[in-house]
């Protein structure tokens, strides 16, 4: 049987939150199988439970949010919900001290950390999947402005992004990427990758109150020109790669791994949202499946459970 995943240990963590600049405590609990993913807020006069799915997501304009039906939120849970997808953590709560998950380095690099510090628990419980059934794709604008995301049949999870930014210093770096589970090494291969802005958009945005605690330790920041971050580049397709680690942390908030091939032209955490919610509304476009044999499950699953 393929087994259900939590963690063996408490874990913690405290940063900043990137648009809110408010310092921010998480701890990472271990929970009981088919619990889900659940945020909760214990800074609240009472704690309240926010878990996880494509419906709790209500604002995605600058990240990703979730809310209970109570007006609870979190906000900026991409990272840290792609590396949960990235390591095949099914079950846990976390408790947060504010509205807004710590951006930390910008990437999912210190979540991974974490998490494999804790340790991985096997459960007793079957992992449940979402398998893809027949095409799906959401699509918005025209033209130069065209945008899609979608997902197609794939006995396994694999992922392609493409980004447009008409950008110097974006332009001269790879511009579409490829990740595939059954080969590929999420921690190795993406989850190092950092948020990204330019200096034009940072004040605009702080009059909104948003992107107050970001900066060169948690960002690559670019001028009309140029990366200002005096490190450079962590992957020659840092951009495109950033993006396709928030698309796997947008993904992870249906509640379950997908099986599906994923692909998507200048997608964001709107959009990604919008392909979910699209997938959930037709019934005949997906099922839920485990596997009772885990030789029978795709490769890139199987080797996540052998790592631990």
């Amino acid at each position: 049987m393929l087994q259900q995943r939590t963690l063996k240990t408490i874990t913690r963590a405290v940063g900043v939150g990137l648009h809110s600049g408010q310092r921010v405590e998480i701890t990472l609990r271990p929970a009981q199988p088919d619990t889900g993913i659940v945020f909760r807020r214990v800074d609240l006069p009472a704690p309240v439970d926010i878990p996880v799915s494509a419906l709790a997501v209500t604002d995605t304009r600058m990240a990703t949010t979730v809310v209970t039906a109570g007006q609870a939120k979190v906000q900026t849970t991409e990272h840290l919900m792609s590396a949960f997808a990235g390591l095949g953590i099914d079950n846990l709560y976390v408790d947060i001290t504010a509205d807004e998950v710590p951006i930390l380095d910008g990437s999912a690099a210190a979540f991974v950390f974490l998490l494999q510090s804790a340790g991985i628990e096997l459960q007793n419980a079957p992992k449940r999947f979402i398998r893809v059934l027949k095409p799906v794709e959401v699509r918005e604008g025209e033209g130069a402005n065209l945008k899609w995301a979608r997902l197609e049949p794939y006995h396994g999870y694999k992922l392609r992004f493409e980004i447009d930014f008409h950008h110097p210093a974006v332009d001269s770096t790879g511009q579409s990427v490829e990740f595939d589970l059954s080969v590929g090494n999420y921690t190795r291969d993406i989850a190092r990758a950092r948020t990204f802005g330019f200096t034009k958009d940072v004040e605009m945005l702080r009059t909104h109150g948003l992107a107050l605690g970001g900066g060169l330790d948690n960002a690559i920041v670019m001028d009309d020109y140029k990366v200002l971050n005096a490190e450079g580049l962590r992957y020659d397709d840092e951009f495109v790669k950033h993006k396709m680690l928030d698309a796997i942390g947008d993904l992870y908030c249906v509640g379950r791994p997908l099986l599906a091939a994923y692909s998507a032209f200048r997608s964001g955490h709107g959009l990604n949202n919008q392909l979910l919610r699209a997938l959930l509304a037709a019934e005949d476009a997906y099922e839920i499946v485990t596997f009772k044999d885990a030789s029978r499950a795709p490769r890139g699953f199987v080797q996540l459970a052998r790592a631990w």
